[in-house]
């Protein structure tokens, strides 16, 4: 929340809803059609409600030919939002869509989490995009953020109490490749910081996981780290993968997952799926599944494929129809849906400590242990307690824990 703190700090008031304001900044993602879609229908809404209005991140940086008339800042544009209100409340259109190097540390904000810090540690991804992917056109070529800032904004947010440090980037795995280091001497570094407090690393890419496999497993046995991996893999498919231009094969994706759970067998597996990507068959599709249920991740992002205007997919031969996609679709939905189930149920009767940082419905409170596990508790909490609790149920989504001194 950097916007919400640095326009608080210049003396604006930030409000709760659309209608008590007179300036809206409609933040977007570009990664997928659906985001996009609800970034221009929340656009239109806005607009009929005759408020100041500037488009920021991805969207406005990707398409600004789309946003005219509008003030627009863009994804390198964090720091100097107060002066493009300032603008566009004097009636001046501000396009600020210069790409810089503006590392997005230490940067005044306020926490939507107390308790959680998200830290991006690069910007950008190395070499060519995915045959897939907008977002190269909008965040650029890799710039790995400089590591004594990264540390120095993970302490400033342990002196104030926080307990999770997320961190995040388009891909964590080639942090360093542009500045004579890797994401093994900035883990070290983190986990030596002193305190109570977990690390819960964003996704890598599989080809810059293997280049450091074995350190990386070495520091997941770290208690500061949650045992939580994030590794898509998009397809079961090797002729997928290539279209894709995925640095990978499937087979080296199942060597990092196969590792990892030799080492650190409770570890919660995430991974991404796409399905009804161009020229993918029913072999190609049986190929996801049979992966899925080999490997029987905890988590999938399964997305359809969206063309993407720009991209080398678009314009792809062989697209699969919509009916078509929507059943693969549902198909490895319900297929994962068991699979973490039974995931879910190997934490029956499991007892430890929880970390409160989220609240539920119905006066529950959602947790998360050591392994990242979502656990839902009932009781009289506040975000940031740890509590001990027992899993007495599981469902497909989360663990059900009481509370249980141990």
């Amino acid at each position: 929340m950097i916007f919400s703190e640095l326009l608080e700090k210049a003396g604006f008031t930030i409000v709760d809803n659309l209608e008590k304001a007179d300036v809206v900044i409609i933040n977007s993602c570009a990664v997928k059609t659906p985001a996009e879609n609800k970034f221009f229908n929340y656009l239109e809404k806005t607009r009929t409600e005759n408020k100041i209005i500037i488009a920021a991140g991805c969207i406005a940086q990707i398409y600004p030919e789309k946003l005219e008339g509008y003030s627009l800042a863009g994804t390198s544009q964090i720091k100097n939002i107060v002066e493009i209100v300032e603008e566009a409340i004097n009636d001046n259109i501000i396009e600020s869509l210069s790409v810089e190097n503006n590392p997005r540390l230490n940067l005044p904000k306020i926490r939507k989490n107390p308790f959680i810090e998200i830290v991006p540690i690069c910007s950008g991804c190395l070499g060519e995009p995915c045959s897939y992917c907008i977002v190269k056109k909008a965040r650029g070529h890799l710039v790995s953020y400089p590591k004594d800032e990264i540390i120095k904004q993970i302490k400033s947010a342990l002196d104030d109490g926080v307990k999770e440090i997320w961190l995040s980037a388009q891909d964590t795995g080639c942090y360093g490749k542009d500045t004579n280091t890797n994401l093994i001497e900035l883990l070290n570094e983190i986990i030596q910081i002193p305190g109570d407090y977990k690390i819960r690393l964003g996704m890598l890419n599989p080809n810059h996981a293997l280049e450091f496999l074995d350190e990386l497993i070495e520091i997941y046995k770290s208690d500061k780290m949650f045992k939580f991996l994030h590794v898509p893999v998009q397809s079961g498919s090797g002729k997928i993968l290539k279209s894709m231009k995925r640095k990978y094969t499937e087979e080296q994706f199942k060597t990092i997952i196969n590792k990892f759970r030799e080492k650190i067998p409770e570890i919660t597996i995430a991974t991404d799926i796409i399905c009804g990507f161009p020229g993918e068959d029913e072999n190609d599709f049986s190929k996801s599944l049979d992966l899925i249920k080999e490997i029987k991740p905890d988590a999938i992002n399964i997305s359809r494929f969206w063309p993407r205007p720009g991209t080398e997919a678009e314009t792809m031969e062989n697209q699969v129809h919509g009916n078509e996609n929507k059943k693969r679709s549902e198909l490895i939905t319900s297929i994962y849906h068991n699979i973490a189930r039974m995931r879910n149920e190997r934490w029956l009767g499991w007892k430890g400590r929880i970390i409160i940082d989220e609240i539920g419905k119905n006066n529950s409170f959602i947790g998360r242990n050591y392994a990242y596990k979502q656990v839902i508790v009932k009781g009289d909490y506040k975000i940031g307690d740890e509590i001990s609790v027992v899993i007495k149920k599981v469902t497909s989504f989360d663990l059900r824990g009481e509370f249980q001194n141990l």
